[in-house]
């Protein structure tokens, strides 16, 4: 009995193991603010860094907050593939009110 349930745990943690750390389909991406210039009243550029596969595409969403940390700008910015790893991008956002940053929210593949 006992070497029958210590063969099913086995089973179950090698394919857990396989599934989480051997699976390709679970890449990476990063993503870094670099910085951010308030342009005026209703934009600011924003300019990160994105580290992913070669040849992935990706989308990235950049957004603007005020001086109470509410959103006053939000893109969706589509990555194109590339042989490099890491790539950086400027984009312009337009915002309803003065923001007072400008940053990457999250990443994510396509």
């Amino acid at each position: 009995m006992l070497w029958g349930l210590g063969g099913v745990f086995v089973l179950v943690l090698g394919a857990w193991v396989l599934w989480t750390g051997l699976d390709g389909a679970s890449t990476q991406i990063e993503a870094r603010d670099i910085g951010h210039t308030i342009i005026d009243e209703h934009s600011v550029s924003v300019t990160f860094e994105v580290s992913l596969p070669v040849n992935r595409t990706a989308s990235c969403a950049v957004q603007a907050l005020n001086e109470s940390y509410s959103v006053v700008g939000w893109k969706i910015i589509d990555l194109p593939p590339s042989t490099l790893y890491n790539r950086s991008f400027t984009e312009i956002l337009r915002t309803t009110d003065l923001s007072n940053t400008g940053l990457i929210y999250q990443c994510w593949l396509t």
